[in-house]
C-alpha cells in the first residue's frame, strides 16, 4: 500500500448496534427452460455458483443466493425451467417454479432474445398474471445492438418494456439491478462490520501438493489423512486451527484432478465440494508443488479462486525439495504463467519440515485486509481526476470518453462503478485497476471494475447511465 494511505479506510469487526429490520427481500428468476436463468442468477450475485451447463434441465429445485447491489441486500431464487402440462419430474420442477413466484416480492421473467417469444412463454405469462406479482421481463442473450433492436418485439407479451441483457457478459445487467431495487419492498441495508467467528479458509490444490500435511501441521495432529497416494481426501475437512495466535477456519479440499464436467462419479461430488468450499470461504489458499512444473490443472483451480472473487495466497509447498537449477525454472515458470495475477501473494514454504508455514498468518491477514478495503469516494474521485489528466483515455473514432465519476460500490472483493460519457477501451480499464493497486494496495486481493456508460440524449430527455 502506497504512502499516502490515509485515503484508506480498513474496516476492523466491530459490534453493530442496529441491525437491518425485516427479512431480506426476494427475487425469483423464471422462465421457460435453457434461456439463461442460472447465467443470470450468476451475474447478479457477481460470482458462478449457480450450476451452468448448455442443455436445459440442470436447474431443478429452487436455489437461494444473496445478492447485493448499490449497498441493499436481497434473495435471488434460482429455478427450474417452467413449461406448462409438464409431466413427471418435468412437473415437479415446475411446481417450484410456481411456488418460487408466489414467495417472492419481484419475479424476473427470462426470455430469450435471439428466439423471441414462443407459445411456452405466452403460458408463463398467464401463469405470472395469476400470482399478482411485479413482473420485469428480461430479454436475455442480448449480445449486440442488433439482437438488442430485435427484442422490442417482446412488448407483445404485454409485461412492459423488455430489459436487453446479456447475462453471460454482462450487457446491461446494470440498468437491470436499478430496476429490481426500484421494484423491491425496502431491503435492509448491508451490514459490513458485524461479529464474526474465526475466517474461513480453503486449501486447495490438485492431487498431493500437501494441502492434507498442511493442515496437520497447524493442528499439531493427524486430522487429515495423508497418503503418497493421490486422491486420498474426497469429503471436505474442516477444522479449527490456530496459525500466528490467531483461530482460523481451514478447510482442507479433495485434490481437483480434472474439469468438474470431465469428473464423473466420487471425483466429480468431491470436485462440488471443493468448489462450494471456496464460496463459503474467505480466502483460498493454493498450493502448487513447488518440485513440478506449474500445470494446467493448477492454472484451472487458480482461475476457480479468481473467478468465485476470494482473496487468495499462493503456496509454493515442498520447497525443501527444490534445488538452484529447479528456483531458476520456477521463476520463469511464474513469469508465464501467474503474470494475469500479479496481486495473488506468493509463500515458498514445506508443509512437511515446517519452513516458513509461520508466514502463512500475516499473509492471510493482508489478503483479508486488502479484500475488505473501502476507499472514500471523495479520495477516490480526487485520485481519479488526477490520474485522467495525466493520462486521458486515447481518442476513438475523434472522440475520447470521459469518466464522469465513480464510487466503491462494496468490498470483499472491492467493487468499483466508474459513470463515463462512453464504453471505455479494455486496455485503458486494465490500467485503470493497475494504478488502483498500485495506489490502494489491493495485494492479494481481486478486484471488479464496472463502467456505466451515460445514454445518449433523447428527445426531451435526460441522459443516464446504464450498465
Amino acid at each position: 500500500m502506497s504512502e499516502g494511505a490515509g485515503w484508506v479506510e480498513l474496516r476492523e469487526p466491530e459490534l453493530v448496534v442496529e441491525e437491518p429490520s425485516g427479512p431480506q427481500p426476494v427475487v425469483a428468476v423464471v422462465g421457460r427452460p435453457n434461456v439463461g436463468k442460472s447465467t443470470l442468477v450468476n451475474r447478479i450475485i457477481g460470482r458462478r455458483q449457480a450450476v451452468v451447463e448448455d442443455v436445459p434441465g440442470v436447474t431443478r429445485d429452487r436455489v437461494p443466493y444473496d445478492a447485493q447491489w448499490n449497498g441493499r441486500a436481497f434473495t435471488v431464487v434460482d429455478t427450474g425451467g417452467w413449461e406448462p402440462d409438464a409431466k413427471d419430474r418435468a412437473a415437479a420442477i415446475a411446481a417450484q417454479a410456481e411456488t418460487a413466484v408466489v414467495t417472492a416480492d419481484v419475479v424476473l421473467f427470462v426470455v430469450d432474445a435471439m428466439v423471441g417469444s414462443t407459445d411456452v412463454d405466452e403460458a408463463a405469462v398467464k401463469m405470472l398474471r395469476r400470482s399478482a406479482k411485479p413482473v420485469i421481463l428480461v430479454a436475455n442473450k442480448a449480445d449486440n445492438n442488433s439482437i438488442e433492436m430485435e427484442a422490442t418485439s417482446l412488448w407483445s407479451l404485454g409485461l412492459g418494456e423488455p430489459f436487453p441483457v446479456s447475462a453471460l457478459h454482462g450487457r446491461g445487467s446494470g440498468d437491470l439491478l436499478d430496476a429490481i431495487l426500484a421494484a423491491l419492498p425496502e431491503a435492509p441495508a448491508i451490514v459490513e462490520n458485524r461479529p464474526r467467528g474465526p475466517r474461513r479458509v480453503a486449501l486447495v490444490g490438485r492431487p498431493n501438493v500437501g494441502k492434507s500435511s498442511l493442515l496437520n501441521r497447524f493442528s499439531g495432529e493427524e486430522r487429515a489423512v495423508v497418503d503418497s497416494v493421490a486422491g486420498t481426501t474426497v469429503d471436505p475437512v474442516d477444522s479449527l486451527v490456530e496459525i500466528g495466535g490467531q483461530t482460523w477456519q481451514l478447510v482442507d479440499t479433495a485434490g481437483l484432478r480434472k474439469r468438474v464436467g470431465k469428473a464423473s462419479g466420487t471425483e466429480y461430488y468431491a470436485s462440488l465440494r471443493t468448489a462450494g468450499a471456496i464460496e463459503a470461504a474467505e480466502v483460498a489458499v493454493v498450493l502448487l508443488d513447488s518440485s513440478e512444473p506449474i500445470s494446467e490443472q493448477d492454472q484451472r483451480i487458480l482461475s476457480m479462486v479468481t473467478e468465485s472473487g476470494r482473496a487468495l495466497v499462493i503456496a509454493f509447498n515442498k520447497w525443501d525439495l527444490v534445488d538452484a537449477d529447479r528456483r531458476y525454472y520456477l521463476d520463469k515458470e511464474i513469469d508465464r504463467e501467474l503474470r494475469r495475477i500479479p496481486w495473488a501473494i506468493r509463500l515458498n514454504l514445506s508443509a512437511m519440515t515446517g519452513r516458513a508455514v509461520d508466514k502463512l498468518a500475516p499473509a492471510l491477514n493482508k489478503a483479508l485486509a486488502s479484500w475488505e478495503t473501502r476507499v472514500p469516494t471523495a479520495h477516490l474521485n480526487q485520485w481519479l481526476t488526477a490520474l485522467v489528466q495525466a493520462t486521458p483515455h486515447p481518442v476513438r473514432g475523434g472522440r475520447a470518453p470521459r469518466i464522469l465519476f465513480a464510487t466503491q460500490a462494496g468490498v470483499a472483493p472491492p467493487r468499483f462503478v466508474l459513470f463515463t460519457t462512453g464504453p471505455l477501451d479494455a486496455g485503458y480499464q486494465r490500467f485503470v485497476e493497475r494504478k488502483l493497486r498500485e495506489e490502494f494496495g489491493y495485494e492479494g486481493s481481486p478486484i471488479e471494475i464496472s463502467v456505466r456508460p451515460r445514454k445518449k440524449l433523447g428527445p426531451g430527455g435526460r441522459g443516464k447511465a446504464h450498465g
